[in-house]
């Protein structure tokens, strides 16, 4: 089964000053991220992962791995979220070794959660 990547299209980025009537940069980011989609991946809208003070933020997840939460992002990092969601996708148990992760994987992981049993 391919890896999930589930994008807060709700979230609306730190900045306080941002228009309320433009497009908020969750739905941004899922946009980018869906043109074209990480290598093994499915990306996925959501409405909310309850990160909202958290930035933009996404979840990443499949049966039998680690699953992580990830915050302070915004249509910016699409690079990025998709090279770390590509080298997640690739390993047999969701642990991607500390030095191959992008950095905005290293520093903005908000939760990892144990594999489902």
């Amino acid at each position: 089964m391919r890896a999930i990547l589930h994008v807060c299209t709700t979230c609306r980025g730190t900045d306080p000053a941002a228009d309320p009537d433009a497009p908020r940069p969750g739905a941004t980011l899922h946009a980018a991220l869906s043109t074209a989609p990480p290598e093994g991946v499915e990306v996925r809208a959501v409405e909310c992962l309850s990160a909202c003070s958290q930035g933009c933020s996404v979840a990443l997840h499949a049966p039998g791995k680690w699953s992580y939460v990830y915050g302070r992002l915004g249509p910016e990092d699409a690079a990025d979220i998709r090279e770390g969601a590509s080298a997640y996708a690739a390993t047999p148990d969701g642990l991607v070794p500390w030095r191959q992760r992008p950095v905005i994987f290293r520093k903005q992981s908000l939760a990892r959660i144990p594999p489902q049993e």
